[in-house]
């Protein structure tokens, strides 16, 4: 139960609200990049799986943002129905948990979730990254079924020059 913390790593994480809710979404932060100061800012998007945090590059406040995305796609409705301006949002990752073809070419239907992820990422000014090594990125403990790729990564636009990354299974 919890957050795991280890000494190396800076941990953003929400408080649970009530004892029964379990946390879903955290970032883990190299204490090497702790001169930059993040900050987990609730106070601009608050959904109990959407963590926003955000850092200084000397005089530039830039954000990361981490989803978890339910069964009922709540963090999906709630940043179309909630309107932030964030300017320098760097990256934006998640568990999205959505099947589609445009970035599983194992999977053969398109779903409209995805279509309201793509016009959220596009107001932020980010797009879609893809591993150059097209793996799973969900791991099923089902032998019956196939992984899957459900985590994503939406980089700024103006970063698309750092979309060569590998994932390692283990």
């Amino acid at each position: 139960m919890g957050v795991v913390n280890h000494p190396n790593w800076l941990t953003l994480a929400r408080e649970p609200v009530i004892s029964n809710d379990y946390l879903r979404v955290a970032m883990f932060i190299n204490i090497r990049l702790s001169s930059f100061h993040f900050s987990l800012c609730k106070d601009i998007i608050n959904h109990k799986d959407i963590l926003l945090a955000s850092f200084f590059n000397n005089s530039d406040i830039l954000w990361l943002m981490n989803i978890y995305l339910d069964s009922s796609h709540s963090a999906i409705k709630y940043l179309k129905d909630t309107e932030c301006n964030l300017r320098n949002l760097l990256i934006m990752i998640g568990d999205f948990n959505i099947c589609d073809s445009l970035w599983d070419p194992s999977y053969s239907y398109h779903s409209s979730i995805s279509d309201d992820l793509f016009v959220i990422a596009n107001y932020f000014n980010l797009s879609l990254s893809y591993t150059t090594d097209q793996v799973s990125t969900g791991y099923l403990d089902n032998t019956n079924n196939s992984n899957l790729v459900i985590n994503l990564m939406f980089l700024q636009c103006d970063f698309l020059k750092l979309n060569t990354y590998l994932i390692h299974p283990e």
